[in-house]
């Protein structure tokens, strides 16, 4: 079981890694391509545009399927598009190349999701998705700034390098990965329009997945645009910004693996909800920043309680069906990437329109706000922890 964990990490690892690559780039491809920053944001936003559309379709096509098979060729298509993206000579190439990595990734992340409960035991089913969670974590501690190092010799390298870690990563899933054809386990008179049309009718999911959404929205808005952030007014390199993306990075993946004890303690609505207030503080604060260490303390606290509340939204999503969770995973996924894109788009605007890092976090903050009035809604702050456990199993 263990290797099957490390290999679901570095899975994660590679495509989150990929999924922020970007960020710390968009200075140097700013100004290599002559575009404004209030557009830079596209970059990131192609690539989870790409992941968005293409997550609708992907997790429903591949639960008839060899998810190890449908896995190995996504990544070969991610490998392929993100090592074009080292030859993008023009802002309109980039955005195309990264559109395509986001396609390909979409194809990849919902079978490690949805291989889990097929491969580990139950009792080690959450031990085996705090793995694959943590790997998205540590791409913000180790991936982003290795970018960020990488591209100090060639914008061109981070590119080169995730995309020949990625062919590593195929021979690797190809070996040791059993195969998952669950085929025999699929009612083929189920279509994905059945699928979808009876998750229409699940107001609850459909309020989550939502939730979600407006939550990633104004995650990604200020995750995207931090490293600019920290070059335009603390004057830092593109190493400076990678050597700073390390202990925010420490603070997401501290979160992620030792949150699960406060939310065994508190239950998950009250985590919920004393996490988004927590994260409205920081953010609050975090313009007001009057020099680059309070600014980097600020951040990690921030992305401590961001890494402690990511399970809970997982959790809650998951305990509102229990005949369709491939596709609710999927669903989430391009909820993700949606707000990626959304976030990457307004991010430019905010960015470039207000001074420093405030219209950014007040709409961060305005968002977070959302999501407590939509979860509100729900009921789940007025549940008891039983109630909402027993509905996920039931």
């Amino acid at each position: 079981m263990k290797k099957y964990s490390i290999i679901f990490f570095l899975v994660m690892f590679l495509i989150g890694t990929d999924t922020f690559l970007v960020s710390p780039l968009l200075p140097t491809l700013s100004e290599l391509y002559g575009i404004s920053s209030s557009i830079s944001g596209w970059m990131v936003s192609a690539y989870a545009l790409g992941y968005a559309l293409f997550a609708l379709i992907s997790g429903p096509f591949s639960d008839g399927r060899d998810r190890k098979k449908v896995m190995i060729f996504g990544f070969i298509g991610f490998a392929l598009a993100t090592f074009l993206c080292g030859f993008a000579t023009s802002f309109q190439l980039m955005i195309l190349f990264r559109f395509l990595a986001g396609v390909s990734a979409s194809f990849v992340t919902p079978q490690v999701w949805a291989s889990i409960p097929v491969i580990a035991p139950k009792e080690k089913i959450v031990k085996m998705m705090g793995m694959a969670s943590a790997g998205l974590a540590v791409s913000q501690l180790i991936g982003v700034p290795i970018g960020s190092y990488l591209a100090v010799i060639s914008w061109r390298a981070p590119f080169f390098a995730i995309s020949i870690v990625s062919l590593v990563m195929v021979l690797v899933v190809s070996i040791l990965l059993p195969s998952l054809n669950i085929q025999s386990q699929i009612d083929h008179n189920v279509t994905i329009g059945k699928i979808y049309g009876a998750l229409l009718k699940n107001r609850l999911a459909l309020k989550y997945l939502f939730a979600y959404l407006v939550f990633q929205t104004g995650n990604f808005c200020m995750m995207t645009f931090i490293g600019s952030w920290l070059t335009r007014d603390f004057y830092l390199s593109v190493s400076g910004v990678g050597t700073a993306m390390i202990a925010i990075g420490a603070g997401n993946l501290f979160g992620t693996l030792f949150g699960n004890k406060l939310i065994a303690k508190w239950g998950l609505s009250k985590s919920l909800l004393i996490g988004i207030i927590l994260l409205c503080v920081l953010y609050f604060a975090t313009p007001f920043s009057s020099s680059l260490y309070v600014a980097e303390v600020l951040l990690t606290l921030a992305f401590i309680v961001n890494g402690f509340i990511f399970p809970i939204f997982m959790t809650t999503l998951q305990s509102t069906t229990t005949t369709a969770r491939s596709t609710v995973s999927s669903l989430s996924n391009a909820a993700m990437y949606t707000g990626t894109t959304i976030g990457g788009i307004v991010g430019g605007i905010l960015f470039t329109r207000f001074t420093g890092f405030f219209g950014i976090a007040f709409f961060t903050i305005l968002t977070y706000l959302i999501v407590l009035i939509i979860y509100k809604s729900s009921g789940i702050f007025n549940q008891k922890e039983k109630d909402i456990k027993e509905r996920g199993t039931n």
